[in-house]
């Protein structure tokens, strides 16, 4: 992996937006603590200076951070700010939209490049568009750094490593805990996931060119769970996780199986959500934003009125500060296989481990230390990434750093709670 001198340790375009704020933040924490340099990159210079002066503070003598200017649709101006830069953090999305001139620019001036998408079509388009360019240019490219899909891809990886024998599968529970204030997104969010679900399609032909075997497994088939079920653990029904983690999960374990030989295993994803009553009202809101998302009119009519279709869920003005502070999230992952040396196909599983993954709240607080602390390892850690460049998941990329208990020290905890 190349890692060229350059003008700043990490440049974040997008800065200026809702999470680019935060992510200015939450590197400002280590431009004193690590010797970070940094520059903030997006189209609008009076933005960017606001978002400085609010990140900087009172350290304004100390702490030196340029503006560059940069925009999606001037291809040359991405690959100046890129040519500066040992690390691109990307917060510009929707990615479907805006991410992938930023993945080409880097990969032209030989720059590493982290960015917090959790779309997967735009995270293996850019797999199957850019890593063999990427491994020539010698940079590593890693999308969904973010909490799509840090927490469950390294959680699996975590799994792995304590289990003390080898994984058939996990089944992990995401739980997202709101505070009196209650929760909110941002629309930049819910505009990934309206074109997301009316651009299915394109997944699975993005899915055929990469021509994949299926993935081996380690002892029987995971069984899934249907549409619904109830965990007695979480005293929560759980419904199949919308997002992108299970997909992201799988392509590091493709990565660990067909490129370093180790065992694969499987995983799947589930969402808490409480009460009967509460699926009741995912249903009838998750039939009409799909009926209406396949549709070119009701996309608009999902565009122009976020809070009405989400009952105040998502805005353009996002989650309040006090929200922020209350909420937190945590995903509860139940795996089995077998002992060390006892691994027989034809048996079930007995071996288990319970392990949880929890942390602050999760799009704008888990996020921003999340992605931050990927960009660290990449400058930190060279001797511990993949030996060649490439677009990787991010445990495939950072499996073998110190991200966990990079991770674990600043609040996203990873922790055993039961070993059997």
């Amino acid at each position: 992996v190349i890692m060229e001198s350059r003008d700043f340790d990490f440049v974040i375009f997008g800065a200026s937006g809702f999470t680019g704020k935060y992510v200015v933040q939450e590197v400002f924490k280590h431009c004193k603590t690590d010797g970070i340099t940094m520059a903030v990159a997006g189209r609008n210079r009076d933005k960017l200076t606001k978002v400085i002066s609010t990140a900087v503070g009172e350290n304004e003598d100390e702490i030196q951070v340029e503006v560059i200017i940069a925009d999606v649709k001037d291809f040359q101006s991405l690959v100046l700010m890129c040519s500066r830069a040992r690390v691109v953090l990307n917060c510009v999305g929707p990615y479907r939209f805006f991410g992938e001139p930023v993945v080409k620019a880097c990969v032209e001036a030989k720059t590493n490049y982290v960015d917090i998408s959790g779309e997967p079509q735009f995270l293996e388009n850019m797999q199957l568009k850019y890593d063999e360019a990427a491994k020539e240019a010698g940079v590593i490219i890693v999308g969904a750094c973010g909490f799509d899909s840090i927490p469950s891809d390294l959680g699996a990886v975590f799994t792995q490593q304590q289990f003390q024998g080898t994984l058939n599968s996990i089944k992990a529970y995401l739980s997202v805990n709101a505070g009196p204030s209650g929760y909110g997104f941002h629309f930049t969010t819910y505009e990934s996931a309206v074109h997301g679900i009316s651009d299915v399609k394109s997944l699975s032909k993005i899915r055929k060119q990469f021509g994949h075997k299926p993935l081996p497994t380690v002892g029987p088939r995971m069984k899934r769970e249907g549409f619904m079920h109830y965990l007695s653990f979480a005293q929560s029904y759980c419904i199949p996780f919308l997002g992108a983690d299970a997909s992201v999960v799988k392509r590091s374990q493709r990565y660990f199986c067909e490129e370093l030989d180790e065992p694969p295993t499987q995983y799947s994803m589930y969402s808490c959500i409480g009460s009967m009553w509460n699926i009741f009202l995912m249903m009838v809101f998750g039939g009409i934003f799909k009926f209406l998302a396949m549709r070119s009119w009701g996309r608009s009519l999902l565009l122009n009125h976020p809070k009405f279709f989400t009952l105040g869920l998502f805005s353009h003005e996002g989650p309040t500060k006090q929200q922020l502070k209350e909420s937190s999230f945590n995903i509860v992952m139940f795996g089995e296989g077998y002992p060390t040396g006892s691994f027989d196909s034809n048996k079930k599983p007995k071996k288990k481990i319970t392990v949880k993954v929890s942390g602050p709240e999760p799009g704008y607080v888990a996020t921003p230390i999340a992605i931050v602390q990927s960009a660290l390892c990449i400058i930190q850690e060279k001797q511990n990434l993949p030996k060649r460049g490439g677009v990787f998941a991010p445990a495939a990329a950072f499996g073998k750093t110190s991200l966990i208990p990079r991770l674990h020290e600043r609040g996203i905890k990873f922790d055993v709670l039961n070993h059997s």
